[in-house]
């Protein structure tokens, strides 16, 4: 992505861990910021210079100036396009999240929330790039890179918070699932994810969770954040989109899964599982279908295909089958098109998705930022957007969890039930204590 457009900016050689720097720098900050790991670089934005916000159907943009107005168009994110291109000085960097509300009713509430930041930080190997508004707010976050880039952490046996995987919320999972497999029977839909939520009674240390969360996953973008009134840690098994300088757009829709253990023989074992499990190849199968026909709704006839099919992607305590859509954006097609078109992820919704996404609503009137998005855009037309899953969520005076599991026709409740325990295990084992002491947190 491209550099900071506006001075002061500094480039300094950094060779310390970057997510310990960003878990150092979050626990420090004192307005909102979004700490967000893509493959490029670990970013670090803070403080709100302008916001963006969608409510109500309208998109609001606030700066110093004041605030503008714009309707909504024919896409989810028109009016946050037209109002990043309204930015005082030109589009700029944003960082910020998308509820899964985007889709639902206009009194959802606030359902997204972006900032071009005040100061940021931007963690390549070997260096970092920095920005802030002036020469002297430079100067104080370079001094922070370089005391966050000295934290360390001994490893030592960890103490973590302890949290009920299989409540009581299990048995009202397990019905919903039931009389999902009879809509599916109907012919209502092909596929549907359903969620459960598993509350954090204890308060924990969320740049300390995130910092040992990092170390137990391997997910495709991992984010910390404090912005509008949410705060998430998380590790995203894939991508919602990606689009290039050069227009490529990417969604990497991941689907069927098994537990990962750690043991090399039963992993393989699972792995092989994969292949051979019905169920689990039909439900990836649409799900790449269904990408591939949204991504030829914004891209240039022709290109768009399949890279890398079926392949299996471990991530944390599971592993998915995994497939890329590759497409090009056509012309007159913005990457805000692109994610409009392909928000929420099929994986997190369903096939087909307007249906799926009705029975989600009246299953769970209420998902929040599970299944949104977390992204950030850049003024040359890149943005990267994840998945908010594999997350832990605090607003409103709670703390809590929350898994799904895709449901097909030959789902069987206790086994959806299964995976979504599987999946918790990629968040729920590093859940830090606040007060924990660094060497706890390790």
């Amino acid at each position: 992505m491209s550099t900071p457009p506006t001075a002061p900016s500094r480039q300094v050689l950094f060779d310390g861990d970057r997510f310990v720097a960003a878990a150092a720098l979050a626990a420090t900050a004192r307005e909102p910021y979004v700490a967000y790991e893509y493959p490029e670089a670990m970013c670090f934005a803070e403080g709100e210079q302008a916001s963006i916000t969608v409510s109500g159907g309208m998109t609001t943009l606030t700066t110093d100036e004041g605030q503008r107005t714009f309707p909504a168009g024919s896409g989810l994110f028109d009016g946050v396009r037209q109002a990043i291109e309204a930015l005082p000085g030109g589009a700029r960097r944003v960082y910020g999240w998308a509820s899964f509300e985007l889709i639902g009713e206009p009194e959802a509430g606030e359902v997204v929330h972006l900032m071009v930041p005040r100061r940021e930080i931007r963690i390549y190997n070997g260096c970092a790039l920095l920005a802030a508004e002036t020469e002297v707010a430079l100067d104080e976050l370079s001094d922070r890179l370089t005391t966050a880039g000295t934290a360390t952490g001994q490893v030592v046996p960890p103490r973590r918070v302890e949290v009920e995987l299989a409540g009581e919320e299990a048995v009202l999972y397990r019905k919903a699932v039931t009389e999902a497999i009879e809509s599916i029977h109907e012919g209502a839909l092909e596929k549907v994810i359903l969620s459960r939520v598993v509350a954090v009674r204890d308060e924990i240390d969320l740049p300390a969770t995130y910092l040992a969360g990092r170390r137990g996953n391997r997910p495709a973008r991992s984010f910390l954040f404090d912005l509008g009134g949410w705060e998430a840690a998380g590790f995203s098994p894939e991508i919602v989109a990606r689009v290039t300088a050069d227009r490529t757009v990417v969604t990497q829709p991941l689907a069927g899964t098994r537990a990962l253990g750690g043991s090399a023989v039963h992993d393989a074992a699972r792995r092989e599982e994969l292949y051979r499990d019905a169920k689990e190849v039909f439900e990836h199968a649409i799900s790449v279908r269904l990408a591939a026909t949204e991504m030829t709704r914004v891209c240039t006839p022709g290109t768009v295909g399949v890279r890398d099919f079926m392949s299996v992607k471990e991530r944390g305590s599971v592993q998915h089958l995994a497939s890329e859509v590759v497409g090009r954006l056509a012309d007159g097609v913005s990457a805000w098109d692109a994610l409009s078109e392909l928000f929420p992820a099929i994986t997190a919704s369903g096939v087909p998705k307007a249906p799926a996404c009705d029975l989600i609503r009246t299953v769970e009137p209420e998902r929040g930022l599970y299944s949104g998005a977390i992204l950030t855009a850049d003024a040359d037309g890149t943005l990267d957007a994840a998945l908010v899953l594999r997350s832990v969520f605090r607003h409103g005076g709670r703390t809590w969890l929350r898994a799904g599991a895709g449901i097909v026709a030959r789902s069987n409740p206790e086994r959806e039930l299964e995976e979504t325990r599987e999946k918790l295990l990629s968040v729920s084992r590093f859940l830090v204590p606040a007060g924990a002491t660094p060497a706890e947190a390790a």
